[in-house]
């Protein structure tokens, strides 16, 4: 991880984590921490806590989202005194819809200028975004919203497993990991597991992204903490909820980061500083097996 983010994240990127509930990588968030990146541009559909601890830690100039909180908890209090002036370095908003940043990464990984939609009639989002604007159809002539494309200099993704070519296979809930990666100028992929490529060419099916356009591959167990990776670990509720109260406070959150981010070496030490993680392994449900042959 530390040579991933070294040699392909650098200061002034733009940079999207996704995943959406499921596989965010929070070993890859703190790994930017740790190399005091600064001035980033970071996106992604629903920010929650990577984002709130990076912002917290300086490294992010503008914030483009559809929506932004600790899910099930509350706020994300480092990013709310960044907006609101009350502490740390000023940040820039640029908010869109869910769908307005699926519709960005579509076309970002489409290699379009922008993609229509129809989802913002109504709202007062376009008269706060003035990025979002208006088309005519050329087919029908009707008045069409716009979002542009998005292709972020770096884009992370968590995963179950992928082989050393970076194929990689996701399963369980997915998010825009695919779209996000092929918007990207570079990709780096975290996986629970290094596999052999004849066990990814036993399942194609579940391949999200290839191997043909990704960077690096990191091997980082329970990189996703306190998220979580289907059929791997659970996710760490009481995390979020300890979370807020953390949030508030900007010397206990600063704590938290010179504890479980500054103050370990790699993901290994923050899972040993954790007291381990074994409390959230999944248990075995596996699926029907699928005929391939022919």
């Amino acid at each position: 991880m530390r040579e991933a983010v070294a040699t392909l994240v650098g200061d002034g990127d733009t940079v999207v984590i996704e995943g959406f509930t499921h596989l965010i990588c929070f070993a890859a968030g703190h790994e930017i921490i740790r190399q005091r990146r600064r001035d980033l541009t970071l996106c992604r559909l629903t920010p929650d806590l990577i984002y709130d601890q990076m912002i917290a830690a300086g490294c992010a100039r503008k914030l483009v989202f559809s929506w932004a909180g600790n899910p099930g908890a509350g706020s994300l209090h480092a990013f709310r005194r960044a907006v609101e002036g009350t502490g740390g370095a000023a940040l820039e908003l640029e908010e869109y819809s869910h769908f307005g940043m699926v519709g960005r990464l579509c076309a970002g990984a489409a290699r379009l200028p922008f993609w229509p939609m129809r989802n913002y009639m109504g709202t007062d989002l376009p008269a706060a975004n003035p990025r979002i604007a208006t088309i005519e159809c050329p087919y029908t002539g009707e008045r069409l919203a716009t979002v542009p494309a998005l292709n972020p200099d770096v884009t992370i993704v968590h995963a179950q497993r992928a082989d050393a070519q970076g194929n990689t296979q996701i399963w369980g809930l997915l998010g825009v990991q695919k779209e996000a990666a092929f918007a990207a100028r570079r990709v780096i992929v975290v996986v629970e597991e290094l596999v052999d490529e004849r066990v990814i060419r036993a399942d194609p099916n579940r391949t999200l992204i290839p191997g043909l356009i990704v960077d690096a591959v990191v091997v980082e167990p329970w990189g996703a903490h306190p998220s979580y990776a289907q059929g791997y670990y659970d996710r760490d509720n009481p995390f979020y909820v300890d979370w807020e109260p953390i949030s508030r406070d900007e010397a206990a959150l600063a704590a938290y980061l010179n504890e479980y981010v500054y103050g370990v070496a790699d993901r290994a030490e923050y899972v040993a500083r954790c007291g381990g993680l074994e409390r959230l392994g999944a248990d075995a449900r596996v699926c029907a097996g699928v005929n391939y042959g022919y």
